[in-house]
């Protein structure tokens, strides 16, 4: 059966899951999403991922900041398809199209409910992560589940291209279940299960050097191609570590500490050290680079016995 959809949704995990929707048989005629908002260095405005697919497509775009009143529209759509959209839905709106509102979510339900997951499950090392179908009800991320999928996280992946390979599953398994519906019922997800993917916050992004190294190297990886983590010093330095290595550690230096290993630069952790592979300073252009050129073309800033963290700044 070719279904009438609405879609709700901003990112770029949004937009691939939009753009197989508009390359399937089903009809997306409608689309909500975040409004343009100021983002980056110039703080421009931009529209979202997925404003601009739809816009592109011919599709009407709305941008309210909340949906009620939006329900004698829905009543018009078979089901309302949400994917990392940003707003709770009101049980109004939920009840509002012919038969419901479903939601693609990165992560296995009940594991990691909430606005993370994917940077959630690769800080708290998990060994896989996937994506759940699932009805949506009023309890954040609580709906039963249609079908999952699952992916492993091993190796060292980032949450950016972890991101993008779910959202491509995802956008699969969501055909998949819309093919097989109305006769597909969902399973209940079990609440005592549950754990809490809460909204990255910028205290996520500082670093703490008296962790373990590899709880760092989880960190650094969970946040790459988002918004980073990061380091400071007294003098106001910001080092923004966009790539790095787990490495052991081969003296007593505090933690914080950077030091010039073997032609290798490290930062000493409680346990390990941190090998710095790409950084983004607060200085210059503020160009990602190797390590070994930042040091190169700041080294007042980054030398042997610098500190960092070590002001309560992480």
């Amino acid at each position: 059966m070719a279904w009438r959809l609405a879609f709700a949704g901003a990112p770029a995990f949004a937009e691939t899951i939009l753009a197989r929707l508009l390359d399937s048989r089903h009809r997306v005629d409608l689309v909500y999403t975040q409004p343009p908002r100021p983002t980056g260095r110039g703080r421009r405005v931009s529209k979202s991922p997925v404003h601009g697919l739809a816009e592109t497509a011919g599709i009407e775009v709305r941008t309210p900041t909340r949906l009620t009143g939006e329900e004698p529209t829905l009543a018009e759509f078979d089901w309302l398809v949400v994917a990392a959209y940003g707003l709770l839905l009101p049980q109004s709106i939920l009840d509002a199209p012919k038969h419901h509102c479903l939601n693609v979510h990165a992560s296995l339900l009940p594991r990691w409910r909430g606005a993370a997951p994917v940077e959630r499950a690769i800080m708290a090392g998990d060994d896989e992560t996937g994506v759940s179908i699932m009805r949506i009800d009023a309890k954040l991320d609580a709906g039963p589940v249609y079908r999952q999928r699952r992916w492993p996280l091993g190796g060292r992946v980032t949450g950016a291209a972890v991101s993008d390979e779910l959202a491509a599953l995802g956008a699969t398994a969501l055909l998949n279940v819309l093919d097989d519906l109305p006769g597909l019922e969902p399973l209940p997800q079990d609440d005592d299960s549950a754990t809490y993917a809460h909204k990255l916050t910028r205290a996520d992004s500082i670093v703490d050097w008296h962790r373990d190294a590899a709880v760092i190297d989880r960190q650094v990886r969970a946040l790459s191609g988002r918004s980073a983590a990061y380091t400071t010093a007294p003098e106001g330095i910001r080092l923004r570590l966009l790539d790095a290595r787990p490495v052991s550690q081969s003296d007593d230096s505090p933690p914080g500490t950077l030091r010039r290993k073997d032609n290798r630069w490290q930062i000493a952790c409680g346990t390990g050290a941190l090998a710095p592979m790409t950084v983004q300073l607060n200085r210059g252009k503020g160009t990602a680079m190797p390590m070994k050129s930042a040091a190169n073309g700041f080294p007042k800033l980054l030398f042997d016995g610098a500190r960092f963290g070590h002001m309560g700044h992480g």
